[in-house]
């Protein structure tokens, strides 16, 4: 069958398997002056007419030779250098260049940048859902894919990547736009309560944790804020901690890194009883860390959690994360009467409100209760 003509833009014809294919010129070769053709695929002559045109409208500007020397992971490359080093923290820097080198390079990387579809990475995310985790010591015992809080990330960083590759005029759109997200898992919490925390301390204390599990609930600094805390942080004359570091685990090592927002870097009051725990603390090790490993570095965060649940195991209690006995402590602080803004604060929050809507449970109790004493009040002065 005779070509036809689309409007004059590039031309359309009818394919041996029945479908119609559309031909239009993308641009050319500076060195060869050649065309560069690219086509669209369509049941009918009508809806190829209207992917073509709209192809052309979208590829106005494109600088496709420049996009055609890029794969996806050439190009995720050039944007860790150029952008990820500069706008991200420092700890970010190390757990990108996992999500590169660990999932996006070997799976997806060798796609060509201006070939990329939604579909390629819908199916991305559907693999590493289902096998995407690296094979490491510390996650042996764990599911082989990565959960949807990871994969959600990963295409944050693949999005943000693609959206600088518009911005260059290398492709027309972003693909990452489209794509369908899994769901975040909602992990209900779970809190020890002021009976458990009696068989709590008793196994904590025969098994030699007792005071970083007793520091963590009296203060509910996060696990990494924790194992992160340095002597010099601590001034039991005045009885404050300053919050200034973490410790994480990037790539299988355990290494220090700058907090997860302005907001962590704080100073915290703590009571007495803390003091004088501290003080015993400080008597039995020495070094850099208020809780050192074996070897005098920071401990692991891996086996802190693995020594609680041996702790709560022992003592005959439910097993909850460690990021629970940070809700306990913001829980039972709530619940004796401690005001919302002073426990936001000390969790290092960046609003009294997040701490609101996370807490709400709480404090629709307090409130209830507040109901019950101030309508008892009134009663009492009719």
């Amino acid at each position: 069958m005779a070509k036809k003509r689309a409007n004059g833009e590039g031309s359309i014809r009818k394919r041996s398997d029945g479908r119609w294919e559309g031909r239009y010129t993308a641009g050319r070769n500076p060195e060869t002056g050649k065309p560069i053709y690219k086509n669209v695929l369509g049941k009918t002559q009508a809806e190829v007419k209207e992917k073509m045109a709209k192809a052309i409208e979208k590829g106005k500007g494109v600088d496709v030779v420049r996009a055609g020397k890029y794969t996806l992971g050439q190009w995720m490359g050039v944007w860790f250098e150029n952008v990820a080093q500069v706008k991200v923290r420092p700890s970010s820097h190390a757990t990108y260049r996992g999500y590169l080198d660990n999932h996006i390079r070997p799976n997806i990387g060798n796609i060509p940048l201006n070939k990329l579809t939604t579909l390629d990475l819908q199916g991305f995310y559907k693999k590493m859902l289902g096998e995407g985790r690296v094979e490491r010591i510390e996650s042996q015992k764990q599911p082989k894919g990565l959960s949807p809080k990871t994969v959600r990330n990963l295409h944050q960083v693949i999005s943000s990547a693609l959206k600088l590759a518009v911005q260059q005029k290398l492709i027309p759109a972003n693909p990452a736009d489209g794509c369908a997200l899994p769901r975040l898992e909602h992990r209900e919490m779970q809190t020890l309560t002021t009976d458990q925390l009696n068989a709590f301390f008793r196994e904590a204390k025969a098994s030699g944790v007792f005071e970083l599990y007793y520091l963590e609930l009296a203060t509910g600094l996060r696990r990494g804020e924790l194992l992160g805390l340095h002597w010099e942080d601590i001034d039991l004359e005045q009885k404050v901690i300053s919050v200034r570091r973490q410790v994480v685990r990037i790539n299988g090592q355990v290494m220090e890194a700058p907090l997860k927002t302005k907001n962590s870097y704080r100073t915290l009051a703590i009571g007495e009883d803390v003091a004088e725990i501290l003080r015993q603390q400080k008597e039995k090790v020495g070094g850099t860390y208020v809780f050192p490993s074996s070897t005098g570095g920071p401990i692991s965060p891996d086996s802190v959690l693995h020594m609680l649940h041996r702790v709560l195991n022992r003592a005959g209690l439910p097993k909850v994360r460690f990021h629970d006995l940070r809700h306990t402590f913001a829980t039972l602080a709530l619940q004796n009467g401690v005001d919302i803004k002073t426990v936001s604060g000390m969790l290092g929050h960046y609003s009294a409100g997040f701490t609101l809507d996370t807490y709400a449970h709480v404090t629709t109790v307090a409130q209830k209760n507040a109901a019950a004493q101030m309508g008892q009040l009134l009663s009492a002065a009719l």
